[in-house]
């Protein structure tokens, strides 16, 4: 090899070797920008939830912690859910305003004895008053709803700020009364005082808005067969229900959940939860 032919053959050598350098930090950029690649996680969603948006893990069975790709959590709408995740003609049983020592645990006792899972909306200085009560309704299967912290009816004419806290000062609360890694996975504004901005809160702190399509006005206490009526005559209008296990005497409560639920029975009507992921089509 003449020396002009060496001197080539080292400078194509160095071009080559400066190509794989630029190639070789490009690729690295594109790895790291992949569209394939999950996002961060919003806050209040954990990486690693499991439940009803479907299970989480590692690539197949027997993988190591964190190997191969992790399924994120479904996307929560922030419509205000009426429909049941049970489909069909199932009904949803919704209990707000407890916890309350006297009047929760005779409501546990009434679902229990006819296998049905509620949806707890707790107010949270409540929660925090009665934490042994907030882990009884967690260990019996029953999910969490925030119902605030003041129980505001008018908080939609406050400023976001106010809502804001009144929806996450609760969220923490009930939380933290739960204890276990327990989560709240519905927002419930008092009065449906909702507003765009609450539904984005509590959308974007893992809740969906939840909304209800019979008043059962038992807060009013009417008498026991009032409220039963109540339900038999408004279940057209969509499945979920509202009664309270808070805010005064509830002894009718009890006794019509009691009715309800043993006509439900009757009717060939199975319950269920809300929906969180999905759209709501009522």
């Amino acid at each position: 090899m003449t020396r002009t032919q060496q001197h080539g053959l080292r400078a194509r050598i160095a071009v080559g070797a400066s190509a794989a350098a630029v190639a070789a930090t490009i690729w690295g950029v594109t790895a790291l920008v992949t569209p394939g690649d999950a996002p961060a996680p919003r806050p209040g969603h954990a990486a690693g939830r499991t439940g009803t948006d479907g299970a989480q893990g590692g690539s197949g069975p027997g993988a190591a912690p964190g190997a191969g790709p992790q399924a994120q959590p479904a996307a929560l709408p922030d419509s205000i859910a009426h429909a049941s995740e049970a489909g069909g003609n199932a009904v949803n049983i919704t209990i707000d305003d407890g916890p309350d020592p006297r009047w929760t645990p005779q409501v546990l006792a009434v679902l229990a004895r006819h296998d049905v899972k509620a949806v707890f909306c707790m107010i949270g200085p409540q929660a925090k008053a009665h934490p042994d009560l907030v882990k009884k309704v967690v260990a019996a299967g029953h999910r969490l709803c925030d119902h605030t912290m003041a129980h505001d009816t008018a908080m939609d004419k406050k400023p976001v700020a106010y809502q804001e806290a009144q929806i996450l000062d609760a969220k923490k609360l009930i939380e933290e009364a739960a204890g276990g890694g327990a989560k709240v996975e519905y927002y419930r504004a008092p009065g449906g005082a909702f507003t765009p901005d609450s539904r984005r809160v509590a959308v974007a702190h893992g809740m969906r808005p939840l909304g209800w399509n019979v008043d059962t006005k038992d807060f009013h206490k009417p008498g026991t067969a009032a409220i039963t009526d109540a339900v038999k005559r408004e279940l057209g209008n969509g499945p979920t229900v509202l009664f309270h296990d808070g805010g005064g005497d509830r002894r009718q409560t009890v006794a019509a959940l009691d009715q309800v639920l043993s006509w439900l029975e009757e009717q060939g009507r199975p319950t269920g939860f809300p929906v969180r992921t999905a759209p709501d089509p009522s």
